[in-house]
Order: C-alpha cells, then structure tokens, then sequence
C-alpha cells in the first residue's frame, strides 16, 4: 500500500477526495504552529480577506503540523499537492541551498532592516529559485531570537568562551564555536531541562521559544533582539505559483490585498514579540542585557569566518547572493 506523508488519515483521506489539487474554490494552507501563534494568524488574515471579498474563494488553514509534517511541507507546494504555507525557508535548504542564507548569523540587524532586505535585489534573486520550483512568496516576514545565560550576559563573542551552548540552527553552532562555545545540538524544547541538570550553560533561540518554553525560570541574564539582533530567521507566506496563476483576477487580487495587510500585521507583531519576552523576563526577576552595535559587528567578523564562508565555499553562485544582502543598509 502506497503511504501517505501526512500526519493524519483524514488528512490523507481529504487528499485522495481531491484530484490532485482542491476545489476550485478552496485552497489549503498548512503550517506547524498552534492557532495562537503569530504566524497562524497572518495566515488567518489573509484567509478572512479573501473570504471578506466574496469572490467565490476558501482559504482553509491546517494548523499545528495537521496535514503535513513542518519540514515536509515544500516538497508538495512545489507540486501544486499544497497551496499555500507559512514555512520558515531555511527548511528547504536541502531542495535550494541558497535558501540556508536567511537563516545565517550577523546578515539581518534588526526588523526593519529584514523589512528592507524582503525588499531588495537579494530576496528578488531567492523569489528566482523559488520560480524554478513553482512557488511565489505572498508575505514576507523574519522572527528574531537572542540569547539567554544560565549564570552571566551573553552580549559579545568573547562571552560564549568554553560555555556549553546550545545554538538555533547549524549555522549559529559554526559561528558559536568559532568564538570558543562548546556545542550543545538540541530541540529548543529541551533548553529548560538541559541547564536544570547542568548539562546547558547558554541558549539561542527565538523570542517566543524563551517565553514559551518558561526558559526565565533557569538563566540569570536575557538579551533579546533590540536594536540588534543576531538570530533572525526567513519564514514568509508562500503559494504554489501555478495555482495562483490559475485564479481569477478578482481572487488573485483578494488574496493579494490580504497579504498586504497581513505583512504590515506581521512586521509589528515581530517587534512585539521581542519586547512581550523581555516583560516576561524582567517579571521574574532576570537581569535584561543589551548587545551593541560593536558586538554586533564582532559576531558578524566571527560569522564571516565561519557559518557565512561555508555557505560560500558550498554553494554555487554563494558569494554572490551573500554581497546583495551585505549590500542592504
């Protein structure tokens, strides 16, 4: 029997009801977070436009991982088996290597300047691989993340000297011990018993994992993403490309309307979310450190050494695509 790459039998079930696609007054959107999330509800703001537009167009939402796995996800969007997502694309760095770029230490400061980047020759030139694979972005957006420390201020490179670290993403682990970190590769959901037991000395990881995860209960200093940022990550809004063309000019300019307004949605909440977990850990009693733009630009030395020339060496046309957004202010 052929298996389904599908979290649940109704889930496979309303796929095999389907001819490839859904109706043609309906379109699915998967994505892996809880309906509370912020990226679920970009999502829902551009399913309520549409809906809000009468032009005979359903935009229904799978949440939290219910129709495809959270990695699983841009195989079959690029196959028109999905129509839309929220995916952070550094998921599918395996399918478009170049793709590894927006999950990469000291490339975006802070939110508005991931504002600009989503608006410049460098995500124009990512939107061109993601043609080739048949799929369009709809709502750009980036979330950003800092650094927590079980016993001191994580701020500059030098901070993270013969700690265990646990790191968001391989190419924070190659920056990390590159400034002399020992590397703890774990799930964020693990961060909280690792430095219960000791086993964890610092963490990187996002805004909202900090609060979720009640992290504030194990560390002694927080720097969140302030005015500079290190981790941020690419997780936009995208369509399968064809399916979009197929629409009608009236929907396609529903769904677009509402992913206007969900960017502009996106891009607020982004900022809230950084400045919601500082609330949470100042509340219970963590010292709140900030890094500088000096230390910004000291990790960003070190990365250069690092996560960003093993992109370059690894990937055809890297250095390239790494100058456009180095190239944005």
């Amino acid at each position: 029997m052929k298996s389904f790459p599908y979290t649940s039998l109704a889930a496979a079930a309303a796929m095999i009801a389907l001819p490839g696609l859904a109706s043609a007054d309906e379109l699915r959107l998967s994505h892996q977070w809880s309906t509370s999330d912020v990226r679920h509800k970009v999502a829902q703001i551009v399913a309520d436009e549409v809906a809000a537009a009468d032009v005979d167009l359903e935009i229904k939402i799978f949440p939290s991982k219910s129709l495809f796995k959270p990695r699983e996800q841009y195989k079959p969007l690029s196959r028109g088996q999905l129509d839309m997502t929220v995916f952070p694309l550094s998921y599918a760095g395996g399918q478009q290597p170049a793709y590894n770029l927006t999950l990469m230490p000291g490339l975006v400061k802070n939110h508005d300047h991931a504002a600009r980047l989503s608006d410049s020759p460098f995500m124009a030139a990512l939107e061109e691989k993601m043609a080739e694979d048949d799929v369009m972005v709809l709502v750009h957006g980036y979330l950003a993340g800092g650094f927590a420390g079980k016993e001191k201020c994580i701020t500059k490179p030098s901070d993270v000297e013969g700690l265990q670290t646990r790191a968001a993403g391989k190419a924070f682990e190659q920056m990390l011990a590159g400034a002399g970190a020992s590397i703890a590769s774990m799930a964020s959901s693990e961060i909280y018993n690792a430095m219960q037991t000791g086993v964890l000395d610092a963490a990187n990881t996002s805004s909202s994992s900090f609060v979720s995860y009640r992290i504030y209960e194990q560390v002694e200093c927080y720097t969140p993403a302030g005015d500079v940022a290190l981790w941020f990550m690419y997780q936009p809004m995208l369509m399968n490309k064809s399916t979009f063309e197929d629409l009608t000019e009236d929907q396609q300019a529903a769904i677009l309307a509402g992913a206007e307004k969900a960017e502009a949605y996106y891009l607020e909440e982004a900022k809230k979310q950084d400045a919601a977990s500082v609330e949470v850990f100042e509340k219970a009693g963590v010292e709140i450190a900030e890094m500088s733009a000096d230390d910004f630009e000291a990790w960003r030395a070190i990365a250069k050494e690092t996560s960003l020339k093993k992109f370059v060496d690894d990937v055809k046309g890297g250095q390239e695509l790494l100058d456009m957004a180095l190239a944005v202010d």
